[in-house]
């Protein structure tokens, strides 16, 4: 279905930042309003760590919970689990979820009333060691995430519940707001309102603002300097995958919409007019940028719900992602949905402007690690002993 929509252009170049919008006023009849068929991506549903990352989450947590109720060697009882499943988001028996996973939890019969007990094997000790020392190194370069996201939003702040909610997104401790000393220390400004709620706040960078990835990538592109780029040259990186027809006047839309003016997700927009091809610009934009800061260039859908007014997404800005299939990526695991940032898995390494995370491969080997959990499993299973894997024995990604 096509809709008219009023055309608004920015006259500065990408460097002035300008917050000034022309209104041109002509009209014309470009906004498409997609309606696709979800299509499966092997590729995407292969890669485990995408596959597993809801348990990953929720296996993170609960091995924090156990290093902070008891040393590591100690393990706690199974009551103490199971009365924080609803915060640890656990579905089903707790101690069915814990027993999934041998190669990370421990069993054994605790010291009264023969109630089972968990601890962590020496490998998950080791394995968050590593991690710690990862979070120790790369403090400042994940903070800055959290400091990109803040810069996204309307009023370069956000609440503190949905900063909560992204800090596993973003690789930092769930704790990590607990302590308003340690924010000060990094630059934030704690805001409380009136109501009692609190704000996390970044100063205003002005006119010096950070580069998204898709101003990084036609810089790279073009070989040129961002002053000598328009905002027509911006556009994305498109993957599509097999077996993906687009209908005619879908693909010439998206062709035509790669050409629109490209506003940064770090840019004042609030001239711009919704419902335009600038705003679906603009808000694929913010979502390709969003998804580029996460750990692993994913997130689930519904988890996004919370950022939608502060960033000024459109209402239903989910469909953002069906009306882009060659940018996003929805996998459909356990139950819910994931949006995965395609170019963040497909593009040549090489040529890559998307930066991988620092704790991106501390969770490729926890990924690794509940791997060998199904080994030990089926052996069990099979009566077999048994053994210790090797590397060569965990399957790779």
């Amino acid at each position: 279905m096509l809709s008219l929509a009023k055309t608004l252009i920015y006259r500065p170049s990408l460097l002035s930042q300008s917050k000034t919008l022309v209104l041109i006023p002509t009209q014309r009849c470009s906004y498409v309003n997609v309606t696709m068929k979800w299509k499966k991506d092997p590729f995407f549903d292969s890669i485990d760590l995408l596959t597993k990352s809801k348990d990953l989450k929720i296996l993170i947590s609960v091995k924090n919970l156990i290093l902070s109720l008891s040393p590591p060697e100690t393990g706690i009882p199974i009551s103490s689990i199971s009365k924080l499943d609803r915060q640890l988001e656990i579905s089903g028996r707790v101690a069915a979820f814990l027993r999934r996973f041998p190669s990370i939890f421990e069993e054994f019969t605790g010291p009264k009333y023969n109630l089972p007990w968990f601890k962590l094997t020496q490998d998950a000790i080791e394995l968050d060691r590593e991690e710690h020392m990862v979070y120790d190194a790369k403090i400042g370069e994940i903070v800055d995430r959290l400091r990109l996201l803040l810069l996204m939003s309307r009023e370069r702040a956000l609440p503190f519940r949905v900063v909560q909610g992204m800090l596993w997104y973003l690789g930092l401790p769930d704790n990590f707001l607990k302590n308003q000393e340690n924010l000060v220390n990094f630059g934030f400004e704690v805001l409380e309102i009136g109501d009692g709620e609190k704000w996390l706040k970044t100063p205003d960078p002005g006119q010096t603002l950070p580069l998204s990835a898709l101003q990084r990538n036609a810089i790279n592109e073009s070989g040129t300097q961002l002053e000598s780029l328009s905002r027509s040259d911006i556009h994305f990186p498109l993957f599509p995958s097999k077996g993906v027809r687009l209908k005619v006047k879908i693909r010439d839309w998206l062709d035509k919409l790669q050409k629109v003016p490209y506003i940064s997700p770090y840019e004042d927009f609030s001239d711009l007019e919704t419902h335009s091809d600038m705003a679906e610009k603009r808000a694929a934009g913010i979502l390709h940028e969003l998804l580029s800061i996460f750990v692993d260039n994913s997130a689930e859908r519904r988890r996004l719900l919370c950022l939608r007014k502060h960033l000024g997404l459109p209402q239903k800005f989910h469909k953002v992602f069906e009306r882009h299939p060659h940018v996003f990526y929805l996998l459909l695991k356990n139950k819910t949905c994931f949006v995965v940032l395609k170019e963040a898995y497909q593009a040549n390494e090489l040529g890559a402007v998307i930066e991988r995370h620092p704790l991106l491969t501390v969770r490729k080997k926890y990924v690794k690690l509940m791997k060998k959990s199904d080994s030990i499993l089926r052996k069990r299973r099979s009566g077999k002993p048994v053994l210790e894997l090797n590397e060569k024995d965990s399957s790779s990604y």
